[in-house]
């Protein structure tokens, strides 16, 4: 009898594991161009830390591949590539591709907009996301959001911007939908890929530059052409980074793993928050300390010279791109419904 029942007991663990195995999912391999150099502090590491989240969670089910920044595709078409199932995914933001429709800008980061925390909540309580995932539907491919930083510096000059005419005639690289508003004040804006920003200061093929938060700004250098450091970010309070996963593949996984990655891009929205807010100050106190930056605010003249100005693009967004004039109703629906927690329930 007890012969019969260790035989028996033996059997049923061999059923069991063989069902265990059964269900376990198969290994996927993801490989992932990125828009960002995996040596940039956050948004560029932030997808090693996913690769690494995903091991770990799926048992090494899931292997994220990492490509730099021109290995696969270059740095300004890694969506792009994802959308035609060049590659399989992409580490970036919605703002790299308005180039296809401008609403796009809406879902990385909004001039005058929110803070990341209200940020945060429209996009995922406010039906941005529903939007978005609409858009890039459409391009073939399921994005979900995956890093939000905090406010980003306004940019490098080489001199005192004192007036509104004193930003007339320069060149700049700028990002978004900040770009039209600076276009509107007389600068001329291009779009250049991280990694392209440095040497075109240094040459003197733009005259400023924006790019991010102090702690990735001052590992690009920035400081040694340009001292004059404005804030605060008007064009950008909060950003958005994204994994974008071409659609086919997306829908060839199973629910399993879409969990695991949704589940890892939520964790590492909440490191890269924490770890935005917690870096600012050492990186703006040692490039004052050490480099002589000039830490400068924005004259309130100047600032209602840019909200005028992006009042303006608005207007026009709106009027010339379905599209947007949709996202835009969403967004300002939910900032006026959310004002009224804003205005009483946080200090000013």
């Amino acid at each position: 009898m007890k012969r019969f029942v260790a035989v028996a007991a033996s059997a049923a663990a061999f059923v069991l594991s063989g069902a265990a195995l059964a269900q376990a999912p198969q290994k996927v391999r993801l490989q992932l161009a990125s828009a960002f150099p995996t040596s940039l502090t956050l948004i560029g590491e932030a997808p090693v830390k996913l690769s690494k989240k995903l091991e770990r969670v799926s048992a090494g089910t899931i292997e994220l591949k990492v490509n730099e920044p021109g290995a696969l595709v270059p740095a300004l078409q890694a969506i792009q590539a994802t959308s035609q199932g060049s590659v399989d995914a992409a580490w970036s933001n919605a703002g790299f591709f308005a180039g296809t429709d401008s609403a796009f800008n809406m879902f990385a980061t909004v001039p005058f907009g929110p803070g990341m925390g209200e940020y945060l909540a429209w996009i995922n309580h406010g039906g941005g996301l529903q939007l978005s995932r609409e858009m890039f539907a459409k391009h073939g491919i399921h994005n979900i959001p995956c890093a939000l930083i905090p406010p980003e510096a306004s940019g490098w000059f080489r001199k005192e911007i004192k007036t509104a005419n004193d930003l007339k005639g320069l060149k700049m690289r700028f990002f978004g939908l900040g770009a039209k508003v600076m276009a509107k004040l007389g600068v001329a804006t291009q779009l250049l890929a991280p990694g392209d920003i440095f040497q075109a200061l240094q040459l003197g093929t733009i005259d400023a530059t924006e790019f991010s938060l102090p702690s990735m700004d001052q590992k690009f250098g920035f400081y040694q052409v340009a001292k004059f450091y404005y804030f605060p970010g008007w064009h950008q309070q909060a950003t958005f980074l994204e994994l974008y996963v071409n659609q086919k593949k997306w829908d060839s996984l199973s629910d399993q793993h879409k969990a695991m990655i949704e589940q890892a891009c939520g964790d590492l929205t909440r490191d890269v928050m924490a770890e935005g807010e917690a870096t600012q100050f050492k990186a703006m106190r040692e490039m004052q300390d050490k480099y002589g930056v000039q830490i400068k605010k924005w004259s309130p003249e100047i600032m209602a010279a840019y909200e005028k100005a992006w009042n303006e693009v608005v207007a026009e967004e709106s009027a010339s791109n379905p599209n947007f004039k949709r996202v835009w109703e969403s967004y300002a629906k939910f900032r006026g419904d959310y004002a009224i927690w804003r205005d009483a329930g946080y200090l000013k």
